[in-house]
């Protein structure tokens, strides 16, 4: 291989960058069809009195997810923020719709 055979770094730094922007489109994906469960979880607890928020499993999820993060050698504690702010996104929307639930008659 020669030199001339090498990418730019102009070029290099756009590859870079699409498979960056890919990867951002697929978390936006994931996220959505993350939170399309969550809102279901949320239904079913409105639904049948449950409470918005399962600390007990919401401390499972994080160490689950702190062990996942060191596996791919992510930091553990970036991951813990990221799904702490995610869970408390979810409870948010969670009593929103356990409120909404309690504010509508029953048919």
């Amino acid at each position: 291989m020669t030199v001339t055979d090498q990418p730019s770094p102009i070029d290099a730094l756009q590859d870079l960058r699409r498979s960056i922007d890919n990867i951002d489109a697929a978390l936006v994906a994931m996220l959505a069809e993350r939170f399309r469960c969550t809102k279901a979880v949320g239904a079913l607890k409105a639904r049948y009195g449950m409470p918005p928020a399962d600390p007990a499993r919401e401390t499972r999820q994080i160490t689950r997810l702190r062990t996942l993060a060191e596996d791919a050698h992510l930091d553990p504690d970036f991951a813990e923020k990221f799904l702490n702010f995610i869970i408390h996104e979810v409870i948010r929307h969670h009593e929103a719709i356990a409120k909404q639930s309690a504010e509508t008659p029953a048919k």
